[in-house]
This record gives structure tokens, C-alpha cells and sequence, in this order.
């Protein structure tokens, strides 16, 4: 069955992208839905096996490969972690692919939609169970090349391959960040398993390598490539870039994106790493500090977005702030809570979204919608649950996870960690207001729809409705129901997998339980009355929100549009500079340059130059060819012999070429 989880979703992948055509649009289609659905059965079974009966179950099934000293295996290890991620992942994946059936009924691939829709599951299985680095970073990679399929699943939109290229080269960054993570542990360890590099920690603690001329604690440096890691597959600030840019896929591609799969990653990696992180405080704060940063940032951007899509999107960045945040504090439990939370009203909320861009013909812009209340009571009421899920309403799925981690922050008493707490609370207040201004500009507005699209308004059809309401029911009674298993005191849950901090869990925990209850309610207070206030002012003052009347408020209203002027700057310091070096420099000095003088180019010309010369001397004689060889044998190992002063005019020549690039970048600048 353990093995299963694992295959079945391949198996999906396999039959329904080879052999779709034969089985038909309608059989491809239940072929896939069938398949991840047995898969989220067997999560469920296992789930009460290893989380409710107390058995952690590893399974060896193969060597890999070996290289000197290290060898690797294939294996798999399910643990509560791993448990708890894969009903996530399955169970949201499955939705998901009920909603597909639908929502792209239309599209005439659907059969190769459905087929990637199973490879992102399959490699995102592939990353939580792993019991080593060389599998986690095969299903690293591979949830990045599957994500860039499908958001570029519509590949001939221009705007969805630049977003596609976008997603991918970002992600290389957080990527090298892994890899170094993995060449350090591989010098210091010799192996990749996760066991034995955990056991060997102690013995790491006061270990020092040198990077180029500067000693760097081994632990340190291995946390600092993990975050980098982390920090762009959870876009958190600073690559988070690619995420927004994501929205140009499939919705039902967001919410899988965004719910239960590519974010997740970075988050669930600083979980199951944690061991590591737990040696390195000062990397902790820095965790937190970029959580905090991302929540208040993505809270601020979210409000002046009017793309439906990119406000849910900017709020899965707020809310994976609250994770790392969490990560940051050693409250590894909680961070994990609320990834599971956050997946059910997130997709809620992207496959509402779907239902509303579906419905008004695949229009995303909501201050092109308004009016749809009446004619899309079922998924307003959708929306409304998400939303108020999303904002931490009492006694919503949201609630029982998110405020606990503002509690947390305040409880560590630390000048970080009120930092952050404050920060997070404005991005709350944030949350809250976007959150409100989507609903009544989406819904509750006068409409601004035309005619012939209002009247082909419908409300979502069956196999659509289905998986919402599943979602519903998750995001009101899913926090409810397992806060005690995630946050009670004398709770064993995920001692077998982060055992080594449990404690400092416990006690964090405990003293968030004993604040004062006005700084408990900060949050909930605080939060409704950004709520009403969003709709007071979209009733009756809407002309104040966009700053039209006044040139220097005008200002900020394009600083919050424009994501902070991040693309931008992006842009002009990076981008364009590389572009830059690639044209002037490694094309139109070097390859036409340089290599073509010497290379093919200059030898034809030679060749012509001197074709009396060649012709004389290309005589067929043996004693001509004879000489030759004795000449070219005696140039050889005179280089050979003096190699050192070959060397040394090498490395003259690599500084003339870098000056007359600097030469070349300076006079294109001025």
C-alpha cells in the first residue's frame, strides 16, 4: 500500500499521456480522477496507521547509485510529517482533478492537462516521502519542471511562456541554494541519508569549513542554503516574483500550485530539516525577520491588485510568511497546521475564483465584474467562507492556526520577534481588507459586465460544485478537529519526526496559552473592522481608494500596484545588464569575435590566403609529411616542459579579456 501512494499517481501519469487517445477524452479523464483517488484512500489508511497507531514505517526498495564513499539508496520514509503532507497533497490533487474534468471540458488537450496534473502529484510525493537529499532534490526539481509545464500549459500565450521562464529561472536561484546544501553535507558526512546526518549533528556543532578565504560555521552555512532554498520555492521576498507571474497557467493549475504543491516545498523542507536549523539561532532570526517582511509585504501589494487571481496569489504569499515565521521560532508543529489549513481555503478559494473567471468567460479583471451575487449564490457562498478562513475568523479553520503563530511571536519576548509580530499583525489587517474588497467588487458592485456575458452567467455545474463544497466543509471544521492532535501540550505528534525540538515546542506553546487576552484578541479585533471598513468605503467613497485627485498620493497607489517596483529593479539591475553582457560581450566579442577569428572562420581564411603555399607543400611526399610530425612533436613538449610559463601567459590573456569586457560594458553604459 506504502509503495502504492508512491506508483499510482506515475502509473496515472503514464497511461493517460501515452495511451489517452486510445481510451478517449472521457476515459483518459476517469483514468486519472480513479487513480489519485485510491491514492487519497491509501493516504487516509496510512495516515491512521503511522499518525493514530504510532507506527513509522521506512521501506529501502533498491540501491541507487554509488560514488567512492557515498552511497545512495532508494528509500522512503513515512512519518507523521510525511503522513500529514500526503493527505494534503492527495486529497487536494484529487479535487482538483474532479474539477478539471470540468472546467476544461472545452480545452482540446485536456488529456495532456490531466497527465501533467498527475506528475505534479507524483513528484511532489516523491519529495515528502524521501529519506535523503538525492531523492528530495529529484522531487525539488521536479515539481519545478512540472510546474513550468503547466503554467505554460497554454503555450501559445506570449504572457504565459514568459511566465513559465519567469517561474523556472527564480526557482535556479533558490535551487543553487539546495545544491550547496548538499555538496557541504556530502564533504562533511559522506552520506545523504537523513538519518545519519541527523544522528552525526552533535558532532557537527563546533565543525568550521572554509569558504574562498572566510571560516563559516558548517551548520550555519548548510541552514543559509536551505533557506535559500526555501525562500524561492515558498516565495518568500526577494524571489517571489515568479509567483503572481504563475496565474497566467490553468486556475485549477493555482490552486494546486498554491494549495497543496510547488509552495509548499520550501516550507515543508525547513520542517523536515529542522534538526539542522536547530543549530544555527542566528539563521532562525533571520527566518523569521524574511517571514515577517513577506506577510506584511504581500499584504500591502494584495490590496491595490485588481486581477482576481493575483490577490489570492499575493495572500498565499502573506499567509506562507506565517509558516516561515513559524519555522523561525522552532515552532515547527504549528507551521506545519497551518500549511494544512491554509491548503483547504486556498484551493477553496482559486477553484471559487475558477467558477467566477469560468462563468463571465474567462474574465479576470473584477473591476470588470460586479452584480454576480444573484446569479452566483453558490459560489459567493464559497467565496465567503475561503475569505473569512482566509482572514482568521473565529472559530474558521484559518483561526485555530493563525493567530496562534501571532501569539507566538509576541510570547518569545525577544526585539525580532515583536518586530515581527507587528508586521504580521498589519499584513492581517491587509488580508482582511483585500479579502472584503474582492467580495463586494466581485460580487456586490454595481455591475459592469455587458449584457451578452450577463446573461450567459451561470453557477457552477455539478462536478465543479462538488469539490467546493468538500473544501467548505474543510475549511470551517478541519482546524477544529485536529488542533489538539498539532498543538496540545501532552500531544506525541510529530515526536518521531522532529523529536529533537519538541520540547522547545512545548514550552513555546505554553507560553503563548497564558498571554493577555487582549493581545490575544488584537488580531480578530482588528481584523473585522478592516473588514467593514473595506466595505464602507468601496460603498460609499470608492473614488478614495485610487488617490486620483491628489499627484503625490497617486504616487503610492502605483508604488503598492507596481509589487514595490520588485520587477523593475529586478529588471534593470539584473536583467538587463545580463542581456547586456550576453550581446556585447559573449556574442559580439567572443563568438563573432574571438572564436570565429581563430576558430572556423579565421582558418578558411588562412586557408585562402596561403592556397599557392598549402598546395606546394600538400605534395604527397612522405619525407614533407615526416617533417611535419618531427616540428609539431618538438612544439608539444616544449608546451609540456614549460607549461608553467604557458600558464602564466593564459591567465595575462584572461585579464586583458576581462578589462576590454569592463571596456565594452562602460561604453554601452555611457
Amino acid at each position: 500500500m506504502y509503495i502504492s501512494i508512491i506508483i499510482l499517481p506515475l502509473i496515472s501519469f503514464i497511461f493517460v499521456s501515452i495511451f489517452g487517445r486510445l481510451f478517449g477524452i472521457k476515459g483518459a479523464i476517469l483514468i486519472a480522477n480513479i487513480f489519485i483517488a485510491i491514492t487519497f484512500f491509501f493516504s487516509c489508511v496510512m495516515f491512521y496507521e503511522v499518525n493514530l497507531s504510532g507506527v513509522k514505517v521506512s521501506i529501502e526498495l533498491c540501491d541507487w547509485f554509488s560514488l567512492g564513499d557515498l552511497e545512495l539508496k532508494w528509500g522512503f520514509l513515512f512519518d507523521s510529517l510525511t503522513c500529514v503532507m500526503l493527505v494534503v497533497i492527495t486529497s487536494i490533487s484529487s479535487l482538483v482533478h474532479l474539477y478539471s474534468s470540468s472546467y476544461m471540458e472545452h480545452d482540446p488537450h485536456i488529456i495532456r492537462f490531466m497527465s501533467y496534473l498527475s506528475l505534479f502529484t507524483f513528484f511532489m510525493i516523491i519529495l515528502v516521502t524521501s529519506d535523503n537529499f538525492g531523492q528530495l532534490f529529484l522531487g525539488w526539481e521536479g515539481v519545478g519542471v512540472s510546474s513550468y509545464l503547466l503554467i505554460n500549459f497554454w503555450f501559445t500565450r506570449v504572457a504565459a511562456n514568459q511566465a513559465a521562464i519567469k517561474a523556472i529561472i527564480v526557482n535556479r536561484f533558490g535551487d543553487i541554494g539546495i545544491l550547496l546544501c548538499i555538496l557541504t553535507v556530502i564533504y562533511l558526512v559522506k552520506s545523504l541519508d537523513f538519518n545519519i546526518i541527523f544522528n552525526l549533528l552533535k558532532n557537527l556543532e563546533n565543525i568550521y569549513i572554509t569558504v574562498y578565504i572566510f571560516e563559516i560555521h558548517a551548520l550555519s552555512f548548510i541552514s543559509f542554503a536551505i533557506l535559500v532554498g526555501a525562500i524561492g520555492k515558498s516565495a518568500q521576498m526577494g524571489l517571489h516574483t515568479w509567483l503572481p507571474d504563475a496565474m497566467e497557467g490553468p486556475t485549477p493549475v493555482s490552486a494546486l500550485i498554491h494549495a497543496a504543491t510547488m509552495v509548499t516545498a520550501g516550507v515543508f523542507v525547513l520542517i523536515r530539516l529542522s534538526p539542522i536549523l536547530e543549530y544555527s539561532p542566528k539563521i532562525l532570526i533571520i527566518i523569521t525577520i524574511i517571514g515577517g517582511l513577506t506577510g506584511f509585504f504581500a499584504g500591502t501589494v494584495g490590496i491595490f491588485q485588481n486581477d482576481l487571481k493575483r490577490v489570492i496569489a499575493y495572500s498565499t504569499c502573506s499567509q506562507l510568511g506565517y509558516m516561515v515565521v513559524s519555522c523561525g521560532l522552532s515552532t515547527y508543529s504549528v507551521a506545519l497546521f497551518h500549511l494544512m489549513n491554509h491548503a483547504f481555503f486556498k484551493a477553496l478559494l482559486f477553484l471559487s475564483a475558477g467558477a467566477v473567471i469560468h462563468a463571465v468567460i474567462d474574465e479576470q479583471d473584477m473591476r470588470k465584474m460586479g452584480g454576480l451575487l444573484h446569479v452566483l449564490p453558490y459560489t459567493f457562498s464559497m467565496f465567503v467562507i475561503g475569505s473569512l478562513s482566509l482572514m482568521g475568523f473565529p472559530y474558521t479553520t484559518g483561526y485555530y492556526s493563525k493567530d496562534v503563530i501571532l501569539e507566538l511571536a509576541y510570547s518569545k519576548y525577544t526585539l525580532y520577534s515583536i518586530f515581527v509580530y507587528w508586521l504580521l499583525l498589519l499584513g492581517a489587517i491587509c488580508t482582511a481588507f483585500y479579502s472584503f474588497r474582492l467580495l463586494y467588487i466581485t460580487f456586490i458592485s454595481e455591475t459592469n459586465i455587458g449584457k451578452n456575458v450577463f446573461n450567459y452567467v451561470h453557477d457552477v455545474p455539478q462536478r465543479m460544485g462538488i469539490p467546493l463544497l468538500l473544501l467548505s466543509f474543510g475549511s470551517i471544521f478541519v482546524g477544529y478537529i485536529f488542533k489538539d492532535m498539532f498543538l496540545g501540550i501532552g500531544s506525541t505528534f510529530l515526536r518521531d519526526s522532529i523529536g529533537i525540538i519538541t520540547q522547545i515546542n512545548y514550552n513555546s506553546l505554553i507560553e503563548a496559552e497564558f498571554l493577555f487576552v487582549g493581545i490575544k484578541m488584537l488580531p480578530i479585533i482588528f481584523s473585522i473592522l478592516s473588514g467593514i471598513f473595506a466595505l464602507i468605503l468601496y460603498t460609499y467613497y470608492p473614488e478614495y481608494m485610487y488617490f486620483i485627485n491628489n499627484k503625490y498620493l497617486i504616487n503610492i497607489y502605483r508604488f503598492f500596484n507596481k509589487k514595490w517596483y520588485f520587477d523593475l529593479i529586478y529588471n534593470r539591475i539584473f536583467v538587463k545588464v545580463i542581456l547586456n553582457f550576453g550581446y556585447f560581450i559573449t556574442f559580439k566579442m567572443l563568438d563573432r569575435g574571438l572564436i570565429e577569428f581563430i576558430g572556423p572562420t579565421g582558418i578558411v581564411r588562412i586557408i585562402k590566403n596561403n592556397e599557392n603555399y598549402y598546395r606546394n607543400h600538400i605534395s604527397g611526399y612522405i619525407f614533407k609529411y615526416v617533417f611535419f610530425i618531427v616540428i609539431s612533436t618538438i612544439v608539444l613538449l616544449g608546451i609540456i616542459k614549460y607549461y608553467s610559463y604557458f600558464e602564466q601567459i593564459t591567465f595575462l590573456i584572461y585579464i586583458y579579456l576581462t578589462l576590454s569586457m569592463i571596456k565594452y560594458v562602460n561604453i554601452y553604459n555611457k
